[in-house]
């Protein structure tokens, strides 16, 4: 597998077709076959494959039909030749064996105990014994056969290939080594070699079950390869990570295909199980420069930068030329670099610098969600500062899109909100915050923001007399004095009735605001939410021109007076 891309372009041939009977119904082993399992008895009968998919035919061919398993999970292809000797008595050919009697006798015994080992599932045991018949009669097929069968059975597929390849080597017609190779070509997961291997037991015996099933296997093999290349192209990796399932179902030593879905693991969020498909790999190859790739973008796009970076050097060290690894790692410093120069920027006060760093750092990576999602949080707090506060809610609402359990963020945009007079939703954020983190601040913040909107939804009387909320009294005074003169009933006798009902109206809320706004203890009660027709403050019940009257005083009344087109003043008596 290149090292710089983890999946290979090489496009995957349609397999070929094998003889005329290769997709008959499988039948029920007869003769020597069916006394050829672990024990010597017959094996269960062989479930009918399934016909063999064409490439293209459907986007996700079935799971092909595994043969039942006798002797454990690889036993279908791993069955010891236990019955060699038999075979011999019965007429068969001898298989090629020393002049001496003495050494052919005492390796048939080193053969018979580890074929009684193997039926133990004492695998190691079997090994060895299988090893020293090897070494007293190194020329012996169905030894080396056997030991691959065992290798396999521990799952030590690359070595068991060894033994299988020599077993046909040493003897091209032993069908039971051509199934071997195959099923440790198809586990380590080069289904087209495992293709010609099963291919080649067929030449052999055209009607042998376990190959016709094994053949289906490593073609269905071959489509999910081809299926999951086409669709990591297209970035939908749920489906490349549904491939490499079924594909690790018939080679589960395949290190490309478990490499391939934790990728495409990273790529869709979920850390947990990329870092343990990498992680396992990393315990039986702690040299693997794709699952220390793996590994380290997992920490790079849970926003662990400088960790990251580490694997992704290791990952350099182990294959200078992985592109993959050498661009992730560019990408992080350049990340790292970036958002620290933005950060220190805003701690000196800098502000338009800190927005045009954390802008650059927002352009390196696209696909690092978490670290964007701080970086676009940090940018709203520019923006904050700045007053630019409906550019701070705009890049905190990216925020909480990348990441939608970013507190800060929240809590950010909700304070923005509050300065905008945004309040339902400010108290949207801060029930979102409350929510996840019931703490008394976030308690209060969420009370102090339902309290500002129910203020915000009675009259504002602050906004109609014209003043700030921290107004002192005199202020207060001048600016009754002013609204009430200019929407006084009588400056617009002369208007139309519509004009006219519309300046009574404010007249009558200026009156309002001043009875409130100039009462100390109506004032606290307004500024705190309290409901003022409590304790008979009935604000329907008052008379604007009463007011008017005792703000301006005099005895004789007050009129206004015309003193030319367009211009009045106003007159005691």
């Amino acid at each position: 597998m290149s090292r710089g891309r983890l999946w290979a372009r090489t496009v995957i041939p349609a397999p070929r077709r094998g003889p005329a009977p290769l997709w008959q119904p499988a039948r029920p082993p007869t003769g020597r076959r069916a006394r050829d399992g672990p024990s010597g008895r017959a094996p269960a009968a062989a479930t009918a494959p399934l016909v063999a998919p064409e490439p293209g035919s459907a986007l996700y061919p079935p799971p092909p039909t595994r043969l039942p398993s006798p002797g454990g999970k690889m036993a279908a292809a791993a069955e010891c030749d236990v019955v060699m000797a038999a075979a011999a008595a019965a007429g068969d050919p001898d298989p090629e064996l020393p002049d001496d009697e003495e050494t052919r006798r005492e390796a048939e015994s080193f053969k018979e105990q580890g074929n009684a080992y193997y039926a133990k599932k004492d695998y190691n045991e079997a090994y060895n014994y299988y090893t020293k018949a090897i070494d007293m009669c190194p020329k012996n097929a169905s030894y080396y056969g056997n030991r691959a069968a065992t290798l396999m059975m521990l799952g030590r597929f690359r070595e068991a290939l060894g033994d299988a390849q020599q077993s046909v080597r040493l003897d091209d017609s032993f069908v039971r080594g051509h199934l071997r190779e195959g099923k440790c070509h198809l586990s380590l997961g080069n289904a087209m070699a495992a293709c010609r291997c099963f291919q080649k037991a067929l030449e052999v015996d055209h009607r042998n079950t376990q190959a016709q099933q094994e053949f289906k296997n490593a073609t269905a093999v071959l489509e999910y390869e081809k299926i999951a290349e086409m669709d990591f192209e297209k970035r939908d990796y749920r489906k490349v990570v549904f491939c490499m399932d079924r594909a690790l179902e018939f080679a589960p030593a395949c290190h490309r295909f478990k490499i391939l879905k934790a990728e495409c693991l990273a790529l869709l969020g979920r850390y947990p199980e990329a870092q343990s498909v990498a992680s396992d790999i990393l315990r039986m190859d702690s040299t693997n420069a794709d699952a220390l790739y793996v590994r380290g973008l997992c920490l790079y796009y849970e926003d662990c930068i400088e960790k990251a970076v580490q694997f992704f050097v290791q990952a350099l060290r182990m294959a200078p030329d992985h592109e993959k690894a050498c661009l992730a790692c560019r990408n992080a410093k350049a990340l790292k670099a970036k958002k620290e120069d933005g950060n220190k920027a805003f701690k000196d006060g800098n502000y338009k610098l800190a927005y045009e760093l954390y802008t650059e750092a927002l352009g390196i990576d696209p696909n690092n969600i978490k670290t964007n999602a701080k970086l676009y949080c940090n940018r709203g707090t520019v923006n904050a500062k700045l007053r630019k506060l409906d550019d701070a809610i705009e890049d905190c609402t990216n925020a909480v899109k990348l990441d939608d359990t970013y507190i800060k963020a929240y809590l950010r945009r909700a304070q923005c909100y509050m300065d905008t007079e945004q309040y339902e939703e400010a108290v949207r954020d801060y029930e979102k915050v409350y929510q996840t983190e019931k703490t008394k601040e976030h308690k209060q913040l969420l009370k102090n923001a339902q309290l500002e909107l129910k203020k915000s939804k009675r009259k504002d009387y602050y906004k109609i007399l014209g003043v700030d909320k921290n107004a002192s009294e005199d202020e207060i005074k001048k600016a009754y004095r002013k609204r009430a003169l200019m929407h006084h009933p009588d400056r617009h006798s002369g208007a139309s009735a519509e004009v006219q009902k519309e300046e009574e109206k404010k007249f009558k809320e200026v009156g309002e605001a001043f009875t409130i706004l100039s009462d100390p203890k109506k004032k606290t009660r307004y500024d705190s939410g309290q409901d003022l027709d409590e304790e008979g403050m009935n604000m329907g019940d008052f008379d604007a021109n009463n007011i008017f009257k005792a703000f301006f005083g005099g005895p004789g009344g007050f009129s206004f007076e015309a003193s030319g087109p367009g211009n009045f003043f106003f007159q005691f008596g």
